[in-house]
């Protein structure tokens, strides 16, 4: 008898049909005060992981752009002044929770015209092929269920010479970080989500997804595999995230 595929939800193996819905409940608990406590958690530090990612991804006027995983609008918002109003950027989100405070900020922000909204599933982009001069996706990759999938389905909807910025929690590199990291993720987190969204178990799930996440060097051949070229990556705070860059040619 065939066993049915499984895959992780932070340190659990679970029915791969039940990761979505798993994941769903943590945004949906989460989706009012995500803002406030990604601040919280990372001392502010996030908004540069944020401003390196759009960066490098070299977002230009007139461009089209896809924001997968975009929640609350946080690179949206910061691309759409460089696409101008002749450009696009479409924030996506499979959490209607999330997509719902992401288009409230950008309509509180003016967003018009050059913005559109999308609830989709990153392994199944609902576009033609060669699309978007760009995809971004930021803390998002490590909940897709089947990241090969995704990887994928960003190659095809990529325009020839479009590229991908993939920016997640990775691995420590630097030298003693880990069991810093380890001690904060287990247990400030967890604490932290408690006093502020009454929700602690959200946010073990976050420190156990951040593990069971690939390593650095592993998503690059995951990248390379799914069929992107020119494929690096930057660590940043001594690798505690890392940015992810890859080509379509």
């Amino acid at each position: 008898m065939e066993q049915p595929e499984t895959t992780h939800f932070g340190y659990q193996t679970v029915a791969a049909g039940e990761k979505a819905r798993k994941v769903a409940g943590v945004f949906d608990s989460v989706a009012g005060k995500y803002d406030m406590m990604n601040d919280l958690m990372s001392l502010g530090i996030h908004r540069l992981w944020k401003r390196f990612a759009i960066d490098i991804g070299g977002v230009r006027f007139g461009e089209r752009v896809l924001d997968l995983a975009g929640g609350t609008g946080d690179l949206t918002s910061r691309m759409l002044p460089r696409v101008g109003p002749k450009g696009l950027v479409v924030l996506s989100d499979i959490n209607a929770s999330m997509l719902g405070q992401g288009r409230r900020r950008l309509v509180d922000e003016g967003a018009v015209g050059n913005v559109a909204y999308a609830q989709i599933d990153a392994e199944q982009l609902p576009f033609p092929d060669n699309t978007f001069d760009c995809i971004t996706i930021a803390f998002g990759l490590r909940n897709v269920t089947r990241k090969e999938r995704a990887l994928a389905a960003m190659v095809r909807a990529l325009k020839p010479g479009g590229r991908v910025i993939i920016l997640e929690f990775s691995h420590p590199v630097a030298p003693g970080l880990k069991p810093a990291y380890d001690l904060y993720s287990f247990t400030v987190l967890p604490a932290l989500g408690k006093l502020v969204v009454s929700d602690a178990a959200s946010y073990r799930y976050l420190a156990e997804s951040i593990r069971m996440h690939p390593d650095q060097d592993t998503l690059l051949r995951m990248m390379e595999a799914a069929g992107f070229e020119r494929c690096q990556y930057f660590n940043l705070t001594g690798g505690v995230v890392a940015v992810h860059r890859g080509y379509k040619f």
